[in-house]
């Protein structure tokens, strides 16, 4: 197999025009270089650098390569773990995007008694809408007007100054629409990074570490509470500790895998999950999705139960939600890339997972500067 002539956006996603496209895979190629590379050996030690993770567009991808799907629930553990109770959880769930931090967050509609009509689900990175909306804001625009309200207005979305604002009135709440993910941890350079970092093979005390916590302890890539990232840490390092390379499986991305109904009953015994939809991304890379059911079925979704309970919080779907994360590996058993055999270390204060993707958000930021000139030239 030969290199990947450049990375997709994100989704399979037309949005972007020629040149857009070419800023967005140098972008997505840089980060992938930057996880590599792994962070200063000053600031933190035994991180870097990440021999086995590689740049799909610059290092050849062997015939022996396989991918591997690696999904997780969408609703948040952290506030599942520290809540009482289910109708507890899912009302703080429901009450701010920023805590839903598993890379889903998601919007209700509610008709003029409370009843949930409608529930917005997106796992689209903001990196993306960052550099649309500098080499195109009209697409921005229209976008905004036809994923979440007709009446979105150009100043709703932009500042006095013309810069794109990810966390504006028609995307920072669970009641307003949810364009994209605005969770601070909810991001693709967190993602690159937490999988480069993941491809790092741990031997402690003679010991090779292989549980999700173990590694995720030792190797600090995130957060250990959550259901994502010691799950996609421990897949991604079995894969390196067969001594293959790594990878992100192109287009880079968080995806909806799957909305499981067992257990739900629509009144007119129809399938629940015949209601859920898919409305940005191609088939197989999914970035958005509603679950609504259609006017003229006498019914709403707050009439579906879930387990016999009536939905009445966005946060009960997601409880079955599962998102995911694509990793492609080859050139197995041929690493030679030595363990560490230390433990992530900070000789200054730990950056955290938010902290090292936001120079991904930057360097977005500067390629879409780019873009804009290039088009203006």
């Amino acid at each position: 197999m030969s290199k990947l002539a450049s990375y997709a956006p994100p989704g399979n996603l037309t949005d972007l025009d020629a040149t857009g496209a070419k800023a967005w895979d140098a972008f997505i190629s840089d980060s992938v270089d930057q996880a590599v590379k792994g962070p200063d050996p000053s600031q933190v030690l035994h991180d870097s650098p990440r021999g086995q993770f590689y740049d799909l567009t610059k290092t050849d991808t062997a015939a022996d390569a396989t991918e591997a799907t690696v999904t997780w629930t969408a609703f948040p553990r952290i506030i599942k773990i520290n809540s009482i109770s289910d109708p507890q959880r899912w009302q703080r769930a429901d009450a701010s995007r920023d805590v839903q931090d598993e890379y889903c967050e998601w919007s209700v509609t509610r008709d003029t008694t409370g009843k949930i009509t409608k529930v917005t689900f997106t796992c689209e990175g903001p990196e993306y809408w960052s550099l649309l909306a500098q080499s195109d804001p009209g697409t921005v625009l229209d976008l905004y007007r036809r994923f979440v309200a007709p009446d979105v207005q150009h100043g709703d979305l932009f500042g006095p100054d013309g810069a794109y604002q990810p966390r504006n009135r028609w995307n920072d709440s669970t009641s307003h629409g949810a364009m994209h993910l605005i969770q601070r941890n909810n991001t693709l350079g967190a993602e690159i990074e937490l999988a480069a970092a993941a491809t790092i093979v741990r031997v402690i005390g003679g010991q090779e570490l292989a549980t999700e916590q173990q590694l995720i302890q030792c190797s600090k890539y995130g957060q250990a509470e959550r259901n994502s990232d010691p799950h996609i840490g421990g897949a991604v390092n079995a894969i390196a500790r067969q001594k293959a390379d790594v990878s992100l499986a192109d287009p880079v991305g968080l995806y909806f895998n799957d909305l499981s109904t067992d257990g739900w009953a629509a009144p007119d015994n129809s399938d629940p999950k015949s209601y859920w939809t898919y409305v940005r991304g191609d088939a197989a890379h999914p970035v958005r999705a509603v679950y609504e059911v259609p006017q003229g079925r006498g019914f709403t979704v707050g009439d579906i139960t879930i387990g016999g309970k009536p939905i009445r919080f966005g946060a009960q779907i997601a409880d079955f939600i599962t998102i995911k994360l694509t990793a492609v590996a080859c050139r197995f058993g041929q690493s030679t890339t030595p363990p560490q055999t230390a433990c992530v270390e900070f000789p200054q204060p730990a950056p955290t997972v938010a902290h090292l993707a936001a120079g991904a958000a930057r360097s977005a930021s500067r390629l879409a500067t780019s873009t804009v000139a290039t088009n203006r030239r």
